[in-house]
């Protein structure tokens, strides 16, 4: 029977679970848990985003909106599925690394064969395509080439890029002009360079989530080669530039409201700003070997990049905010 609980569950967490418990769960909350669904909110805000911009514009299809929202969904669950499977097979996630420790690795903790992903990513990634092709089909070459850098991260980010150092500035491509750029292009038919510029204002959260991952797991990246960011730079530098990363979210905004582009009431999105002061301790001092007493039960080895998800779920939220109320001032006005 599907276990609507553990859907719920595994949109808000990563549940770590033993090979029985895996047994029992349908074929929906594997899906779920397989594909990390619980960090798949950032691609949606983006998403939503995107169709709330194509409103202010007087441009919105609900329909187009819909297909882009789930094929982007549907692309960054495949990219997951595939991080998974080319670290198995690189030896990156073996020996209880950290990816294991915050939840299940699926081939790593014997929930599934190869085979089994293979499957996985294969039904993911095709109906991904699908959704492509239709929207291609719709609204023309432009979309098609849209959707090719999309299929190049899909299948590059883990391998070379994360390890060039390039995993974070790709993300912050993806989930600013890619995602919001090209979700606006497709709902409306026309590329908005002001959209573009807009969305680096929620991709640096995105951006400095993953900045916070890999500081977590510098050491053991650094240990098996794998040169991130944060080990190119150091793990102060990188602490420190995920801070720069929220508090430049902020001024962003500021300065797209005094260009004009976005209303003063997207102001809104500054009431997060309070929420720094729980970032800024954890971001401003090096990362414990060990978890804090302050740290809730479960969520150890993840430490800045628990801080930085928290902070970017809770701006994401003030942002979409500030976009509704920009669009309900705006088109009442026109």
């Amino acid at each position: 029977m599907p276990d609507v609980a553990m859907w719920g569950r595994a949109l808000r967490v990563m549940p770590k679970l033993d090979a029985q418990q895996w047994a029992r769960l349908d074929l929906v909350s594997r899906w779920l848990v397989a594909t990390r669904s619980a960090v798949l909110v950032m691609t949606f805000t983006s998403a939503a985003f995107a169709g709330l911009l194509a409103a202010k514009a007087g441009a919105f299809d609900l329909g187009l909106w819909l297909l882009v929202t789930l094929g982007l969904l549907l692309a960054h669950a495949t990219n997951n599925l595939v991080n998974d499977l080319t670290d198995s097979w690189k030896g990156v996630d073996k020996d209880n690394y950290f990816r294991n420790q915050y939840g299940p690795q699926p081939l790593e903790s014997g929930l599934m064969s190869v085979r089994q992903l293979l499957v996985y990513i294969a039904a993911t990634g095709l109906a991904a395509l699908a959704i492509g092709a239709w929207l291609v089909a719709l609204r023309g070459q432009g979309v098609a080439w849209l959707l090719a850098a999309g299929a190049m991260f899909v299948l590059f980010y883990t391998y070379p890029l994360k390890y060039i150092g390039l995993g974070e500035p790709a993300v912050l491509v993806v989930w600013g002009p890619l995602m919001v750029g090209g979700g606006y292009y497709v709902i409306t038919g026309a590329w908005s360079t002001p959209v573009a510029v807009a969305s680096i204002a929620y991709a640096l959260g995105p951006t400095a989530v993953l900045f916070g991952k890999h500081i977590d797991k510098l050491v053991e990246d650094r240990a098996k080669g794998i040169r991130t960011l944060p080990v190119i730079l150091g793990e102060a530098v990188s602490r420190w530039t995920v801070l720069g990363m929220l508090v430049a979210q902020l001024a962003l905004v500021v300065g797209l409201v005094a260009s004009g582009y976005l209303h003063p009431v997207m102001l809104v999105a500054l009431a997060a700003a309070p929420s720094l002061r729980r970032v800024y301790p954890v971001l401003s001092r090096p990362r414990p070997t060990a978890p804090p007493p302050e740290l809730p039960a479960g969520v150890w080895p993840l430490y800045c990049v628990a801080s930085a998800f928290w902070y970017n779920r809770r701006f994401g939220m003030w942002f979409l905010l500030g976009l509704v109320l920009d669009v309900a001032v705006t088109r009442l006005g026109a």
